[in-house]
């Protein structure tokens, strides 16, 4: 009766999985704060997609975390047609090819040496314009790579519109743009620094948005809708419901949640501890960023997740 009259159900087709695929690995990494994650190497990244596809996972958000040597002050990995990320973005097309949704993290913190999502001017902070034109080269190689969709993760203004034109002038204007529209500075990255490899030192609060504040992330709906917006996410999810629904109620265009690095490694380890029903609170979550209003939601037990659905 309670499954006859539930208002939300999710399914195998509102599922995303993030993965990470690490230069020169021969077997997967595992990474310490997020337990059953790993940095994949690119034969494990195809055997992931194809167990993606087979769950009925939507789709695979792909990030490259490449050797430390590669790294530099502007990211050249990043833009490079044979760094890790379009590397990765051919094998999984070549496994999987239009039968999984190919997407893409672009942004430059897991290719600088100083991890910052931007290229720094002379006095160490961001230069926005500057890092466009590096975000502009970004989406070509990934697209040339066969993308199906990028994700310019970095909060700079006026990305999306740059995104959007690099796209269309170089002849791949049926690439989409997932926009992270909603961005927060959040204590919950945490696990997701390692799972990259990041070099950060300090914060991103010069370009992530308050945690304080919603009315922010309503102009930044706005201006990445104005500037060609096919999707648009917010991230974190848990902390950040009442911005999910905002969102959802404001737009006709797919919306995104990104259930984050830390919410996973908060549930992982509290049903370590006994504390927590880990099947039931990986539902329960995932419920509520339905409930919310996303279409689509990034999360780490996206295969399992769509197992657990379809067997239920």
């Amino acid at each position: 009766m309670r499954r006859m009259v539930a208002e939300h159900r999710l399914h195998p087709a509102d599922l995303i999985l993030p993965a990470f695929v690490r230069e020169g690995a021969t077997e997967p990494v595992p990474i310490s704060a997020m337990p059953g994650v790993v940095q994949h190497t690119r034969d494990t990244l195809r055997k992931a997609a194809v167990e993606a596809r087979e769950a009925g996972v939507s789709g695979i958000m792909l990030f490259g975390v490449p050797e430390e040597a590669k790294k530099d002050g502007l990211g050249t990995a990043g833009t490079d047609p044979d760094g890790i990320l379009q590397v990765a973005i051919r094998d999984v097309k070549a496994e999987v090819g239009d039968e999984l949704v190919i997407m893409s993290d672009l942004c430059l913190d897991e290719y600088t040496d100083h991890g910052h999502c931007g290229v720094l001017d002379s006095e160490g902070r961001v230069d926005n314009d500057a890092t466009l034109e590096r975000y502009a080269e970004m989406a070509q190689v990934q697209a040339d790579a066969g993308v199906h969709v990028v994700g310019p993760s970095g909060m700079m203004d006026g990305q999306v519109g740059v995104i959007r034109d690099a796209l269309d002038q170089t002849g791949h204007e049926n690439v989409s743009v997932l926009a992270y529209t909603a961005k927060y500075a959040s204590a919950f990255y945490g696990p997701f620094r390692e799972a990259v490899g990041s070099s950060l030192q300090g914060d991103r609060k010069t370009y992530q948005q308050d945690p304080a504040n919603l009315r922010e992330s309503m102009r930044e709906l706005a201006l990445d809708l104005a500037e060609g917006a096919d999707m648009v996410m917010v991230k974190p999810a848990l902390p950040y419901l009442d911005v999910l629904a905002k969102i959802a109620e404001s737009v006709d265009v797919p919306v995104a949640a990104y259930q984050i690095s830390g919410e996973y490694a908060m549930v992982e380890a509290a049903a370590a501890n006994g504390w927590i029903d880990r099947d039931r609170a990986i539902m329960e979550t995932l419920t509520g960023i339905k409930r919310a209003g996303a279409n689509m939601i990034l999360t780490y037990w996206a295969t399992e997740a769509a197992r657990a659905v379809t067997a239920a």
